[in-house]
């Protein structure tokens, strides 16, 4: 299987390869944070209403240009770029421009020590804001690709992380981000009302602070909300193609895993169900062949005494196989014939006649019309077959195969009208196991060649099994029949008699 790269994700990076660049979403980005930064500085910072707009504006546009431009040429194959830790790298690059603005805007401008932190403080934070919503929206096209592909890695690689640290550290971040904000303004604008004491007195001042902290919560609120959401995604993407995968197992995929997306809790989880899921499919391929190897000797008790061959119980078998299959695609039975039960099913098969070993020979084995008194005998050969499996059933313990076996037994000669045996059901009282190896054995018995009668066309075989709709056999069997008789043809052609 193909491996990708396990990964951390939070503000510490994750792993990707360099194709989850997204230069699209990267220059909006950088532009929407050269828009609120110069924003701030233009219109909402009281200290800087010395500078026109277009002044701030202007100041700011160059240093995002110069920002933007050495991320996209300079830094393209970087380290940090391939290995997908885009807010370590976009932190770090927007905090190395705000070393140099800060300087100018205190050489120009004479700003305080509290106001060159805060471009300092502000610009490293839109950087990690910018990285963070790049490096999670990468991780959500990654996965994209890799359901498109159906490339996904099914075990752990990578070194561990936590998402429970992580979340904590980005709650920790955004907390001591604000508190950061929060104590630069104060400070700041307490030392701008001390020197502007008539801004304080007209009102002007304190409608200035409420309009800067206002400001600074919708935009740290909005890129907080963005983060959180795309990591929710993240998470719920992760859950579902999980759940997806652990479904598939349930209805009977037995080669299905979970997808590992990142050596975390969420990983190291689907990583042990993994596990567990190797050991059951051992455990129950060893199951399996013990079963086979019953079938198989109990179908060869059944042979020895019966005139029917081998290749009926194969030819029967495939019947109800690919009748199950056809009847799956519909509503009604769609619920119950899943891959599974039609495994059940096609195993179980042969053992339909497994009575016929408690049947006396001049009876099993007469070559003509058996007398009233003989068939009834005969007649008792589903149940002798169904107590047979339901002892085997008291001292193994119940499972699935050998219900549905003593069901197909007992059941596969009642008739949907109720005139069949032993126990004249009728209808939907019939189990669907019963129903389709009624129709499955009736027509390779109407095809096959008996020592009382020659073998019929598959013509005749259908005529007569469509005069048996609704009377002999279920209509809605008989449908599935008509749709899959080729298939019927082509089983019995390589399943001949020897």
């Amino acid at each position: 299987m193909k491996k990708v790269e396990a990964d951390q994700l939070s503000y510490k990076g994750l792993s990707m390869d360099t194709s989850n660049y997204n230069q699209s979403l990267t220059t909006k980005l950088y532009v929407i944070a050269g828009v609120l930064f110069a924003t701030y500085g233009s219109r909402v910072c009281p200290m800087l209403e010395s500078l026109t707009a277009l002044e701030t504006f202007t100041q700011v546009s160059i240093v995002f240009v110069l920002l933007w431009l050495t991320r996209r040429y300079l830094l393209a194959q970087h380290a940090l770029v391939e290995q997908g830790r885009f807010a370590q790298l976009d932190t770090l690059l927007f905090f190395a421009a705000s070393v140099p603005f800060a300087l100018y805007y205190n050489l120009i401008y004479e700003f305080t020590i509290v106001s060159n932190m805060k471009v300092l403080f502000g610009m490293s934070l839109f950087g990690f804001f910018t990285g963070a919503i790049l490096q999670l929206n990468a991780k959500l096209r990654q996965m994209d690709r890799m359901e498109m592909t159906g490339q996904f890695d099914f075990q752990l690689s990578g070194e561990r992380s936590s998402l429970v640290k992580q979340m904590i550290s980005l709650v920790v971040i955004l907390l001591v981000t604000l508190t950061t904000m929060l104590t630069m303004i104060a400070v700041k604008d307490t030392f701008w009302l001390e020197h502007n004491p008539d801004r304080f007195l007209d009102g002007t001042g304190k409608m200035s602070v409420i309009k800067e902290l206002i400001y600074l919560a919708i935009v740290l609120g909005g890129y907080a909300i963005t983060i959180m959401t795309l990591w929710s995604q993240l998470i719920k993407r992760i859950l579902l193609s999980q759940e997806h995968a652990l479904s598939k197992v349930t209805n009977g995929e037995q080669g299905v895993r979970l997808p590992i997306f990142f050596y975390n809790e969420l990983g190291s989880m689907a990583s042990m169900t993994n596990t567990m899921l190797d050991y059951l499919e051992i455990t129950q391929n060893e199951v399996k062949t013990t079963r086979d190897v019953a079938i198989v000797s109990l179908c060869a008790l059944a042979e020895s005494r019966d005139n029917e061959t081998g290749a009926h119980i194969l030819r029967t078998q495939e019947y109800v196989k690919v009748l199950a299959e056809e009847l799956s695609k519909s509503k009604t039975h769609s619920s119950l014939l899943t891959p599974n039960y039609i495994e059940l099913l096609y195993k179980s098969a042969p053992l339909h006649d497994v009575g016929k070993v408690g049947i006396p020979d001049h009876i099993l084995l007469k070559p003509g019309k058996l007398t009233d008194e003989e068939f009834e005998i005969m007649k008792s050969h589903p149940a002798i077959g169904a107590e047979a499996l339901s002892i085997a059933e008291k001292q193994l313990g119940s499972s699935s195969f050998l219900s549905v076996a003593k069901e197909i037994s007992l059941t596969h000669h009642e008739k949907w009208n109720g005139s069949g045996y032993p126990n004249q059901l009728s209808g939907e009282d019939i189990p669907l196991s019963g129903r389709l190896m009624a129709l499955a054995d009736v027509y390779d018995a109407l095809i096959s060649k008996r020592v009382y009668k020659e073998a019929f066309s598959h013509e005749k075989a259908r005529a007569i099994i469509l005069e048996g709709k609704g009377h002999h056999f279920d209509p809605t069997v008989v449908d599935a029949f008509l749709t899959v008789e080729e298939k019927f043809v082509s089983i019995a052609a390589t399943y001949q008699d020897g």
